[in-house]
């Protein structure tokens, strides 16, 4: 009998996790960057755009900000977002007047959620020199 009984827990904890595993239960993960592009303007500044995937459930759940971060690790500017993009996926937003030192020449474009923070596919976008012109990167 006892044999039976954990043969039969066993059948369960495989039956509940395989769905788990398997789609049976969605969860939204961490926000992914997968693509950004950078504008140098006449003034020096950047305007900069990312375009964001994440599996936004609604309030509780949702991508909420993208980062450019120097090669030092500092953050040069945040894009804060400010509601959940449950029907627009993959989603892009801009960020204009970005300061960036001249000796930097690389940056690096992060997202984050609610729930997760950071940690999801980032991008690496060399810079622009000349007024004008623009690079773009995508995954």
């Amino acid at each position: 009998m006892q044999n039976r009984f954990r043969t039969l827990l066993l059948v369960s904890l495989v039956v509940a996790g395989g769905a788990l595993f398997s789609g049976g239960v969605v969860t939204a993960g961490q926000a992914d960057v997968i693509a950004a592009t950078a504008t140098r303007s006449a003034d020096g500044t950047y305007q900069f755009t990312a375009t964001v995937a994440h599996a936004d459930s609604g309030w509780d759940h949702y991508a909420n900000m993208w980062e450019v971060i120097g090669p030092d690790g500092a953050v040069l500017a945040e894009r804060e977002l400010l509601h959940p993009h449950v029907n627009e996926q993959p989603f892009t937003r801009g960020l204009s007047g970005v300061k960036i030192p001249d000796d930097v020449h690389n940056v690096i474009i992060r997202a984050r959620d609610i729930v997760h923070g950071w940690g999801g596919a980032e991008v690496k976008l060399q810079l622009p020199m000349e007024t004008g012109q623009k690079t773009s990167v995508s995954k």
